[in-house]
This record gives C-alpha cells, sequence and structure tokens, in this order.
C-alpha cells in the first residue's frame, strides 16, 4: 500500500455539528459513535476542541482520602526543604571555589587546581 493509496474524508461542518450534539445527547459515547459512523474517537476529540465543546471531554476526578492528603502535603513540604538544602549546599560550594581562586591568586599560583595539589586537597 503506498501513501498515496489512503482516503482522506473530509466531514461538513452539519455532520461534525451533529455528531456532537448525539454526543451532547449521552445516547452515545465516543466510542460507539465512532463504530457507528466510522470515525476515529481522536478525530472526535479534535472536533470537540474546535467548537470549543469542553464540557465534552474526558473528566478526570480524583478521590483522596484525608490520610491520601495529608501524606501528599507532607511529602511536598519535604521535597520544598530538600530544594533549599540543594540550594544551600550548592551556595557553599560556590563561594568555597571562589574562596580557594582568590587564596590560589594571592598565594601566587596558576589556579585552583595547582594550590589543591600543593596542599593535598
Amino acid at each position: 500500500m503506498y501513501k498515496n493509496d489512503r482516503v482522506t474524508r473530509r466531514y461538513s461542518e452539519p455532520f461534525k455539528l451533529k455528531i456532537l450534539s448525539e454526543l451532547t445527547n449521552g445516547k452515545y459515547n465516543k466510542y460507539q459513535l465512532g463504530k457507528l459512523y466510522g470515525i476515529a474517537p481522536t478525530t472526535i476529540n479534535e472536533w470537540i476542541r474546535k467548537y470549543e465543546r469542553k464540557d465534552l471531554m474526558n473528566t478526570r476526578v480524583m478521590v483522596e482520602t484525608n490520610d491520601e492528603i495529608s501524606r501528599i502535603k507532607a511529602l511536598q513540604k519535604e521535597i520544598e526543604q530538600l530544594k533549599k538544602l540543594l540550594l544551600k549546599k550548592d551556595l557553599d560550594q560556590m563561594v568555597e571555589q571562589s574562596y580557594l581562586e582568590v587564596a590560589a591568586q594571592k598565594l601566587g599560583y596558576k589556579n585552583v587546581l595547582e594550590l589543591k595539589k600543593k596542599l593535598n586537597i
């Protein structure tokens, strides 16, 4: 099968709106309409986006217990603390590197590596 052998389908605006109205009525879902009319559910999703019918998009509902919510909050707090610690560590390392650069320069070494070799660090 060659690329040019594929059939390109074009749907009219009234047909698209008919499909969306049937979906709105709740008589069929996207997959049933797809089978009924030979349309991929992804195509129906594109029409939903095109006509800004967000009410027809799948929605995700999260059901969580209070224990799960408190655990998530605790983990988020821990993540924030770890980010702050990591930032502090990076800043301390930058300061230390800067001190070594200044010390190497004042002591007459070419670079920090030469100073570290001399001091066996």
